[in-house]
């Protein structure tokens, strides 16, 4: 860089940077995470600055991608949190189930436990197991049936009634 770039740059910070901040600001609800994003902002401006006509348009796009990225990173983190916790409750109510039909279940291959797991142990609901597991409700419910069907073939005639 130039001075003269040096000083169109500095020019550029001073004017937009407050503004840049506070708009992310609104958007994560975070002062310092807002800060980060308009300072990446910059970064990523200073590190194309001869290439970019509109550094201005430059600056918003850039933190308007950096707070997206953002928001999917704290989705990702809530479901990860939303899956431990399941896990544990799941897990909790596995010590206390009958040992005979925790095994049969533990049996059940993977595609099929999991949602088994999730729906009858957890008590969640289709759509919830869905989104956890990533899979369509009408899949899980297959895998559900197929899950019950397996338990009863194992089960022999030695149940009351599984549904």
């Amino acid at each position: 860089m130039r001075s003269s770039d040096d000083a169109a740059a500095s020019e550029l910070f001073a004017a937009l940077y407050p503004r840049l901040a506070g708009w992310c600001r609104r958007l994560v609800d975070d002062d310092g995470t807002a800060h980060e994003i308009a300072s990446e902002a910059f970064t990523r401006l200073w590190a194309r600055w001869t290439k970019v006509d509109e550094p201005s348009g430059f600056l918003y796009v850039t933190a308007a991608n950096l707070v997206r990225d953002h928001w999917r990173k704290l989705e990702r983190e809530r479901r990860a949190l939303r899956r431990v916790g399941t896990e544990e409750i799941v897990k909790q109510q596995q010590e206390t189930a009958d040992p005979s039909v925790r095994m049969l279940v533990q049996s059940l291959p993977e595609r099929l436990r999991n949602p088994a797991l999730l729906h009858y142990y957890a008590d969640l609901p289709v759509r919830e197991v869905a989104a956890l597991l990533g899979r369509n409700e009408g899949t899980v419910k297959a895998d559900l049936h197929a899950a019950r069907e397996l338990l009863r073939a194992k089960l022999g005639g030695h149940h009351d009634r599984i549904s």
